[in-house]
């Protein structure tokens, strides 16, 4: 029998019950795609994070992938964090993470939480005129994409996006997107929801990744580098985001909720 480490932390959560869960389970060496994509499946969470600790001199600490129940995904902000929080412990100030399609990310300690480090990624003007109405609202004013399936709508008012129903069914049969709805907060600067029902995940609670869009996006539109956001899903979770050059530094906190182990019985 294999028992693997395994803890379950709110990422971007300010209180119990907020934020995105993540499930972190630190390897030896990397499984078989197979079983990874399983353990992710079995927690049945947003999203699953694997990491295998590098050799000194690699440039970075950890390797880190993500799965979500569904499939493996090209990047996770929430799940970033949330390993950040477990493996840096008590006393370490940063931990950098080498990822397959996203490069090496960083997280630092910053105050009672911690600062995440993101590409940050602009897209170009679309239109998709089939897609509002299966997001169940009113028409956007702005419609924005950028390859490898992210979707961006502007609404007027956070209103507007609260009110969103979208036909889940339908999206995923459109496969894997992320689609992100987002408007001018009433609390804080920006607010948005996010969905990926082709993911296996029908509304993400707070989406690191999404953010990595909206971070360029309103700085440009407010006119400043940084900005506050409330990603206003049932759970729901508050990011600080800057822009930094080509990066998005996301802030927020992590609460662990469950630690225990992970076991796979041999043949």
């Amino acid at each position: 029998m294999i028992a693997l480490p395994f803890t379950q932390v709110d990422a971007f959560a300010d209180a119990p019950f907020t934020g995105n869960p993540a499930a972190v389970i630190p390897l030896e060496d990397w499984l078989d795609d197979a079983v990874l994509q399983a353990i992710a499946q079995e927690n049945n969470l947003p999203e699953t994070a694997f990491t295998v600790s590098l050799s000194p001199g690699a440039g970075a600490d950890y390797a880190l992938r993500w799965f979500t129940p569904a499939v493996e995904v090209a990047l996770c902000g929430h799940a970033t964090l949330a390993s950040g929080h477990v493996l840096m412990g008590e006393d370490r100030p940063s931990i950098r993470f080498r990822t397959r399609r996203a490069g090496d990310l960083t997280v630092t300690r910053e105050g009672d939480g911690y600062a995440l480090d993101l590409p940050g990624w602009t897209m170009e003007p679309a239109h998709w005129p089939d897609l509002p109405a299966l997001l169940g609202g009113p028409a956007p004013q702005e419609m924005r994409g950028r390859e490898g399936g992210y979707r961006l709508f502007v609404y007027a008012d956070e209103a507007q996006v609260r009110a969103l129903r979208p036909d889940f069914p339908a999206l995923a049969a459109l496969g894997n997107l992320l689609l992100i709805a987002t408007a001018p907060g009433r609390e804080t600067d920006v607010v948005s929801r996010v969905f990926a029902p082709g993911a296996g995940i029908d509304e993400d609670p707070v989406t690191g990744s999404a953010h990595c869009l909206l971070t360029p996006y309103w700085t440009a539109r407010l006119g400043r580098d940084r900005f506050t956001a409330y990603q206003a899903s049932a759970r729901g979770g508050h990011i600080g985001c800057r822009l930094a050059g080509d990066r998005a530094i996301l802030s927020g906190r992590c609460r662990t909720v469950i630690e225990g182990r992970f076991l796979l019985r041999g043949g």
